[in-house]
């Protein structure tokens, strides 16, 4: 079968590989939709800790059951299922009181498990053993679940930041996360949301979609001041970094009104983690600051109930279809924005 795996940073190559099959415990899949995002660029050119070469990558995995192994019940050929990406241990402490997002034994599909830019994949038995391989809702395509993943980090976002019914929120990021932030955002009741950006075509290819009540381009307006004055003064109920930028993490807490909440969803390069607060902002308006660290299978099973209800469409964010041998032309098509969702069909 055909692979993309990773060798080096900057040493990504589409190859031969021998079709594996399922040990005890593990579900063999044809991958049918394997969905792209900026961690794959930054895995390609930078490598990751996790990442013991050579790995085939992809975390956002959809496919069709044609294998089981022994000892594993509920599951038959033909099935369309939807893979988490990362797997607690189910075993710690953290995981036992609820919180398996920050599960200290966490693993990951495309980092210690070979992921899903492959025609074919094997779900390895840790997966299973959480509750992680989902059934896809009938009417929900292979591609629309392939996006569940990063719409249940997303959910992790919006409940640790406790998003809900008359809040203003604003969204700083109009990537694919920033775009179901949006859209997350209005299905759990928003009064209103905000879209801001660097990049004008961008933000405008991403309104264009998920039609938020204002968009900011923060190349040309100071986003602060747009903010309070779109809110007449107040500032937002909620702000949430969905980009990689130091500056809006500070500029969140600025345009934050009293008591509002500000989620730190974006990471910062390794080399700048560093911001500066105005810590008299968070003293006097009491200001809350959440961080968000992937998702949950719980949370994973939730999107894709949302995205086959309707409550939060994807289809259309999904903007580019390529084949397994298009997998490094689409990692440039993120990497330059071009793109809103670029899904790869093996």
């Amino acid at each position: 079968m055909k692979v993309v795996r990773f060798h080096a940073p900057g040493d990504v190559r589409i190859e031969d590989a021998p079709e594996p099959t399922p040990g005890r415990g593990e579900v063999k899949l044809r991958v049918r939709n394997c969905s792209t995002c900026g961690t794959d660029v930054k895995i390609s050119r930078f490598g990751h800790h996790h990442i013991v070469p050579p790995r085939v990558m992809g975390h956002e995995i959809a496919g069709e059951v044609v294998e089981v192994g022994a000892a594993v019940d509920g599951w038959s050929p033909g099935d369309r299922v939807q893979v988490i990406a990362a797997i607690p241990c189910g075993q710690c402490g953290e995981c036992q009181q609820g919180r398996r997002t920050v599960c200290p034994n966490q693993e990951s599909m495309g980092y210690h498990y070979d992921g899903g830019f492959a025609e074919y994949l094997v779900v390895p038995s840790t997966v299973l053993a959480v509750d992680g391989l989902n059934r896809i809702p009938d009417g929900v395509s292979y591609a629309e679940a392939s996006v569940a993943e990063p719409l249940a980090c997303v959910l992790n976002g919006q409940n640790l930041a406790q998003v809900g019914a008359g809040d203003d929120v604003v969204v700083i990021g109009s990537g694919p996360i920033g775009c179901l932030h949006v859209r997350l955002a209005r299905a759990r009741g928003a009064r209103s949301v905000v879209l801001v950006d660097l990049n004008q075509d961008r933000l405008s290819q991403a309104a264009a979609l998920v039609a938020p009540d204002a968009t900011i381009c923060a190349a040309d307006t100071d986003p602060v001041d747009a903010v309070l004055k779109f809110t007449n003064g107040r500032g937002a109920d909620v702000i949430i970094t969905a980009a990689a930028s130091g500056a809006a993490q500070e500029q969140a807490v600025q345009m934050a009104a009293r008591q509002g909440r500000i989620s730190l969803f974006g990471g910062l390069p390794k080399d700048r983690p560093v911001i500066g607060l105005d810590a008299n902002l968070v003293h006097y308006r009491e200001l809350t600051l959440v961080g968000a660290n992937g998702s949950s299978p719980a949370h994973n099973a939730e999107a894709l109930r949302l995205i086959a209800s309707g409550e939060v469409p994807v289809a259309d964010l999904i903007t580019h279809r390529l084949p397994l041998d298009g997998a490094i032309d689409a990692f440039e098509l993120v990497a330059t924005g071009e793109a809103i969702k670029v899904t790869i069909e093996p």
